[in-house]
């Protein structure tokens, strides 16, 4: 008798002419990622909604009545979590997003010159509360490139999040290869009371992705 392994249960991709390995190594894995299954189930946009129930269950920072903005929306996991917590929510990403309410939305690069000002004016006075950034760049495969890249886009978020957030507020964004660079994390550590990494559950262990959340904005 033949002893059936969670191993014979996982899902395969045969690899379509066309195809490129990657791309079907991507689909396997999506197929057999729990998270994905459970963010269809449970109706989240995206498995990434996990990875910030999971940072806001450690650190309690979504509340009701905030004021978020999210820094590389698409496709909605994260404004969706903030909403369902009672937070309104500004997004803005290149790509399409479909609508939410209590979400007002931009479909434009974060990293053109007129989005900073753009989110300013759907903030409409007013300071945020948090500011969130799941941006990762599009990868090279050039780790160097690819750092710099990555770099450049926390760089550009945190030093929008200063113009934007209230005295006490919170900024969290994605970070790779060991999380900040001294450089920033030491300014960081000057204009925000507390800092630190989180890698929750949901992010992938063969990933070298975690979270730098700064708390207690000195304004």
């Amino acid at each position: 008798m033949t002893r059936r392994t969670t191993r014979d249960k996982s899902q395969r991709v045969k690899t379509a002419k066309g195809r490129k390995v990657a791309s079907t190594r991507w689909l396997e894995r999506q197929l057999n990622d729990p998270y994905v299954s459970k963010a269809k189930r449970e109706g989240y946009r995206s498995r990434a909604a996990y990875k910030l129930l999971e940072i806001d269950e450690k650190t309690k920072l979504l509340k009701k009545g905030q004021l978020v903005v999210d820094l590389g929306a698409a496709p909605g996991g994260w404004s969706q979590v903030a909403g369902q917590k009672g937070c309104e929510v500004v997004g803005i990403d290149l790509l399409e997003i479909d609508p939410m309410p209590g979400i007002t939305f931009l479909q434009m690069d974060f990293m053109d010159d007129n989005a900073p000002a753009a989110l300013i004016e759907a903030l409409a006075g007013r300071k945020a509360d948090i500011v969130l950034s799941d941006m990762a760049p599009n990868t090279t495969g050039h780790k160097n490139t690819d750092h710099l890249r990555i770099m450049g886009l926390v760089e550009a978020a945190y030093y929008f999040a200063k113009d934007v957030l209230n005295p006490d507020g919170a900024f969290i964004a994605k970070v790779f290869q060991g999380g900040a660079q001294n450089t920033l994390l030491a300014e960081m550590k000057r204009d925000f009371k507390a800092t630190k990494h989180i890698k929750p559950p949901a992010s992938r262990s063969d990933s070298s992705e975690t979270y730098l959340i700064a708390t207690g904005f000195r304004g």
